[in-house]
């Protein structure tokens, strides 16, 4: 684990996501994105599945490592479809801005309007969004259908 990064720093425990972890082992950490700092809400089901060990990019895990990541993220979206009124689940590693790999995990709610399709979700003015407590609501639902 590296020190500064803010990702390592959640899987240490010294930040805290609403909701806890959905879903950890050795290998993957998983869990719902924080609320952003000045803001009350966030799009509901917007999830993140990290490597424990730091790793910049997918290129940075070992074949273990990426095989292991790979059947969790595919389990995490089946538990997303199962759990949540969704039809598609976009899955995508964004940026620079944290150099901890991230997969996203963005859950497409049934009725979005086809306009507000990837990458427009978050703009969708009537797209599930809720705080801490639905947060939280939300990483139970799936994490119960994890265990289905």
């Amino acid at each position: 684990m590296s020190e500064g990064c803010f990702v390592c720093r959640k899987h240490r425990g010294e930040l805290t996501t609403p909701g806890g972890a959905l879903y950890e082992d050795d290998v993957v950490y998983a869990s719902h994105v924080l609320v952003p700092e000045g803001q009350e809400r966030v799009y509901l089901g917007w999830l993140v599945l990290e490597p424990r060990r730091h790793a910049t990019g997918l290129a940075d895990l070992t074949d273990d490592e990426a095989r292991h990541f790979g059947l969790v993220t595919a389990r995490i979206a089946r538990a997303m479809m199962a759990a949540l009124d969704i039809e598609w689940v976009y899955t995508i590693v964004l940026g620079h801005h944290v150099p901890h790999l991230h997969l996203h995990l963005f859950p497409r709610y049934r009725g979005t309007p086809r306009e507000y399709w990837w990458p427009r979700l978050d703009d969708w003015p009537d797209a599930p969004r809720g705080g801490e407590a639905e947060v939280a609501a939300v990483v139970e639902k799936v994490r119960r259908a994890l265990r289905t």
